[in-house]
């Protein structure tokens, strides 16, 4: 236990760049621009959230429970907001599975690791947990402190402008229930991501160069051969959406929400109302996903493939 410590330890110092700096970084300007864009956007007629205030003020806001039901929607904006963070997990644990065993080869530090008594399993193993778990867990707390310093901004502006909103948004269930949310998805994005870090950490323990050519072209390529060898044969296209299927999994699967499909990125397009209870329902909708055969097949082949990564680190010493 105290070697795959150590060795988490590891991976966060060599890439705290990646999981801890970025992240802090990317959510200080979206602060700073959601901040400046709410004190300048009160000076424009046509803001929403200028209006939004003086409907509040007026007592006639647009939202169902009044004062409360503006507080429900900041909090979900507020939370919506930190959809940039998730994005940036998906690149940086991408890329960082991609080069996680192949550049320790090429720099030759394998060499070095080898030498220690640690084992191939602790070693890869280490950079699951990394990918899987440490690197969410960072982003669900700088999201957490983004969409808390996000509601500070906004209720002070509306208290500039004579309207209380520190109450109805800090007593809102969206807001105060948002972190235990997010954490209640942990699991379902450890099971959803395995085919993806598998498949990643795979190829990057046997490729010798041109890792993400390796690792996207190829199932890229063999997607439009099967749809292509499907057109000209006239067959069904159930073999190209299966093929689909398993490109997306073994390529998406370390974006927050694939599992969901685009039924995240549709969330507010339908208006606040729907925002809102898209929001209250989006952890039942992502357990309901394990409900699928699909989530456990994939989870096996992820686990199946982190195990031959274990035994091609074992047997690609360059050294």
């Amino acid at each position: 236990m105290n070697t795959l410590k150590w060795l988490l330890k590891r991976e966060f110092w060599e890439h705290k760049g990646a999981f801890f700096y970025a992240p802090v970084i990317l959510a200080v300007v979206m602060v700073g621009v959601t901040a400046l864009t709410l004190g300048f956007g009160m000076y424009w007629s046509e803001a929403p959230f200028r209006h939004l205030l003086a409907a509040a003020a007026a007592g006639r806001a647009a939202m169902p429970g009044g004062l409360a039901g503006v507080g429900d929607l900041l909090a979900t904006l507020s939370l919506l907001a930190a959809s940039p963070l998730l994005l940036l997990l998906a690149a940086s644990t991408f890329f960082y599975c991609l080069a996680a065993l192949y550049d320790e080869r090429r720099d030759r530090s394998i060499l070095f690791w080898k030498s220690l008594p640690l084992s191939d399993t602790h070693t890869v193993l280490s950079k699951v947990i990394t990918v899987t778990m440490v690197a969410p867990l960072i982003v669900i707390g700088v999201s957490t402190a983004t969409s808390v310093l996000l509601v500070l901004f906004a209720g002070a502006i509306a208290a500039l402008n004579g309207v209380n909103l520190f109450g109805p948004v800090l007593s809102s269930p969206i807001f105060l229930l948002a972190p235990l949310r997010s954490l209640g998805m942990l699991p379902v994005y450890v099971i959803w991501a395995l085919p993806t870090v598998g498949w990643l950490l795979m190829v990057s323990a046997w490729a010798r160069s041109k890792v993400f050519l390796w690792a996207v072209g190829v199932p890229v390529i063999a997607l439009v051969l099967v749809k292509w060898i499907t057109y000209v044969l006239g067959a069904g296209p159930a073999a190209g959406t299966l093929m689909q299927t398993v490109v997306g999994r073994i390529l998406l699967g370390l974006a927050p929400g694939s599992w969901l499909g685009g039924e995240t990125s549709a969330m507010g397009s339908h208006g606040a109302h729907v925002a809102i209870d898209r929001v209250n329902g989006l952890l039942a909708d992502s357990w309901a996903t394990l409900a699928s055969p699909g989530a456990w097949v994939g989870a096996v082949a992820g686990m199946a493939m982190m195990y031959a990564a274990i035994r091609l680190r074992r047997l690609r010493d360059e050294g």
